[in-house]
Formats: structure tokens, C-alpha cells, sequence
């Protein structure tokens, strides 16, 4: 059997990246939606730790290893399954959010990053779709989703404008897997769009 895709998701909070790996699993029957940190049990124990709770609770450093430690679980226990089973996996974040927010905008961490990935994890995506938006739109968006794990955005619009920058800049970096979208618009025209280049991709 021939192994399935490996597609993700990546943005700044608020861009709607979910909805649109939500509504993109939809449209494909033999999609394995899942997310990050967290994807399987140990992993979403993880979540719970880094997403909830003050904003300075963590070092950089510290948030590297959780972040690192939910993502092997995850490849192990949900991605690796799925993908030697045939299914499209579609993903909600992976390592390129770890570059970013750990990487590149909370210190200079992203060489540790890296070689961090290269020697547990060992896997990029086969496709990624960078949803890009305006931060402050993005910002006001997730703050008001009721019930939301709002560590990062309670960093405030500073860090949104950080983040931007460092997505849109590993979609140079890492063209060859990278399509950067349009979020400011309707989610039916970004997913319409989503769609359209998955084909063209294939």
C-alpha cells in the first residue's frame, strides 16, 4: 500500500487555519484530522500544561521540550499509523509553528530547533498551507472565541506581527512544500482556494 500525504496547517492564532484543515478533511473520505501539541493522549496531556495559564510560565527553552515531547508522541501513536495505512493526514500546526513561536520570536533558539527535530521527529509535511492574515484582525478573532486557550494571544499584537513574519518567512525558505493563502477573506473562499491548489499540487 502506497503511504498516504502528509498535509498542514500553519498561521498566526485567529487566522482560521483550523477551520480551514477542518473543512479541507471534508472534503477528502479517507482524511485523519488531528492537531498540535496534542493529536494523541500523552500529547493533548501536554497541551494542557503549555496552552493554559500565565503567559510567562515557561521559559522558551522549556516550551521547546513539551512542544517536542507531544510531537513524537503524536507522530508515533497517530500520524506514522495513519500515513502507513494509506489516509491523508491532515494537520492543525507542526514543527514549522515550533520554529516560529520557540525558534524565532521568543528567543534565538531556532539552530536548537532544528537540530531538536532533525534527532526526535525527522519528518516534514508533504504539503503545508500558510493561512496569512492581518495580525490585529487575527487577534481580536481569537480573543473572542469563547473557551479558547489564549496563552499566545495574550502576548499580545506584538508577538501576532512577530509570528507573521516568521511564517511568512519559512514559506521562502521552504517552498517547495509551502503555499501561503489569502485569510482575509469569506472561509468558503480560502477553502474554495485550499481545494483548487491541493489539486494542482498533486
Amino acid at each position: 500500500m502506497a503511504p498516504g500525504r502528509f498535509i498542514t496547517f500553519e498561521g498566526i492564532d485567529g487566522s482560521g487555519k483550523s477551520t480551514q484543515a477542518r473543512l479541507l478533511a471534508e472534503r477528502l473520505p479517507d482524511a485523519l484530522l488531528t492537531r498540535e501539541p496534542g493529536g494523541s493522549a500523552g500529547a493533548e496531556e501536554i497541551r494542557a500544561l503549555v496552552l493554559n495559564g500565565d503567559p510567562g510560565r515557561w521559559s522558551a527553552e522549556t516550551e521547546l521540550l513539551l512542544f517536542t515531547a507531544a510531537r513524537r508522541d503524536h507522530l508515533e501513536k497517530t500520524i506514522e499509523p495513519a500515513l502507513a495505512a494509506g489516509r491523508t493526514v491532515i494537520c492543525d500546526r507542526f514543527a514549522d509553528s515550533t520554529r516560529v513561536y520557540q525558534g524565532a520570536t521568543r528567543g534565538d533558539l531556532r539552530a536548537t530547533v532544528d537540530k531538536l527535530h532533525a534527532l526526535t521527529i525527522g519528518r516534514e509535511p508533504d504539503l503545508t498551507f500558510i493561512i496569512d492574515m492581518d495580525p490585529e484582525t487575527a487577534l481580536a478573532r481569537g480573543v473572542a472565541r469563547p473557551g479558547a486557550e489564549r496563552r499566545f494571544e495574550d502576548f499580545g499584537l506584538a508577538l501576532q506581527e512577530t509570528v507573521r513574519h516568521g511564517f511568512l518567512s519559512l514559506a521562502r525558505q521552504f517552498s517547495e512544500r509551502c503555499i501561503v493563502i489569502d485569510g482575509d477573506r469569506p472561509a468558503e473562499a480560502v477553502a474554495a482556494e485550499i481545494a483548487a491548489r491541493l489539486e494542482l499540487a498533486d
